[in-house]
């Protein structure tokens, strides 16, 4: 069935957050942060062979930051610094390890984008959560997304931030702009999901993430 709804209008800022309000929630599963269930998506989703155990994955949460223009949705992601020991130079939201200190998720992914690239929680309106994603390298993200004020200031820690850039929102949610792709890595043929936008290659993880996000919505 073809929709009589043009792009624009489909991804205007006003329907794109009334629909992410119907099929989001804050209310998290308990599942979601439980080690001993295993999330159905991850890197393992398109690796079977990964087949992740029972009780892995270190628990972390991300921020899905979409700007709220009049006109349009803008997507925030960062350049992760190259000096860093993991991920480095890859793209990626902000976000990191859920602290004893935190208190669930949410507080994790405005904590470590205030950290990151210094967003301040004020200009941050969570929405819902997507589901948990488990990565090859351990870590149980749990993605917070949220809407955000788009006057908003940022101040980019160098230490773990290269660059920070906006990608539209309607690009991302796009299912051809959506590459299936593979490499090896440690030996292995992986297979992951990746966008290129411009000299951007969004993958892995945030690709997979964006993924979830699109089939949540428009899937």
């Amino acid at each position: 069935m073809t929709s009589d709804v043009s792009p624009d209008a489909k991804f205007a800022p006003d329907r794109v957050f009334s629909r992410i309000a119907d099929r989001l929630s804050l209310d998290l599963a308990s599942a979601h942060l439980e080690n001993d269930v295993v999330p159905a998506n991850g890197d393992h989703r398109l690796n079977p062979l990964l087949s992740p155990a029972r009780g892995s994955g270190r628990p972390a949460a991300v921020l899905v930051p979409l700007v709220a223009y009049p006109d349009a949705i803008k997507v925030i992601l960062t350049l992760r610094a190259s000096a860093l020991p993991q991920h480095s130079g890859q793209i990626a939201f902000p976000g990191g390890k859920i602290e004893t200190t935190d208190k669930g998720p949410t507080e994790a992914a405005l904590r470590e984008s205030r950290e990151e690239i210094g967003l301040p929680a004020e200009q941050i309106t969570p929405i819902g959560y997507l589901d948990p994603y488990l990565t090859g390298t351990g870590f149980r993200i749990i993605p917070v997304v949220a809407r955000i004020d788009p006057n908003y200031r940022l101040s980019v820690n160098p230490a773990e931030v290269d660059e920070v850039f906006e990608v539209p929102f309607a690009f991302l949610m796009d299912e051809a702009n959506h590459a299936l792709l593979a490499a090896e890595w440690k030996g292995v043929m992986r297979s992951f999901y990746a966008m290129i936008y411009g000299e951007r290659n969004i993958w892995g993880a945030t690709a997979g993430i964006i993924r979830n996000l699109y089939e949540r919505l428009y899937g």
